[in-house]
């Protein structure tokens, strides 16, 4: 269930670059697995990749609040309000 127009918000360079770092901590933990590294270790470092992950959603979540939401009030939008509430459950399961 995805919106089909584009969207600008202030905060995509830093989600973006968020991204880069998670996925490149992927990466170096895939290493850690091939290499046969501590099993503690490489769980400690998947739950700071899943803190990283839950925080780039909040920074998408709060920009969409901060901008869509706002202009589908003002419209009276309710497809975008049924959006985000779909959006949010599936993120938060």
């Amino acid at each position: 269930m995805s919106s089909k127009h584009n969207h600008e918000h202030h905060n995509t360079k830093a989600v973006l670059n968020r991204i880069s770092r998670a996925t490149g901590h992927m990466q170096s933990i895939k290493r850690m697995v091939e290499e046969g590294k501590d099993c503690s270790e490489i769980l400690i470092q998947l739950s700071a990749v899943r803190s990283a992950i839950n925080n780039i959603g909040r920074i998408i979540l709060q920009d969409h609040i901060d901008h869509c939401i706002v202009e589908a009030a003002k419209s009276g939008d309710e497809k975008v309000l049924d959006d985000l509430s779909y959006a949010i459950e599936k993120f938060l399961k």
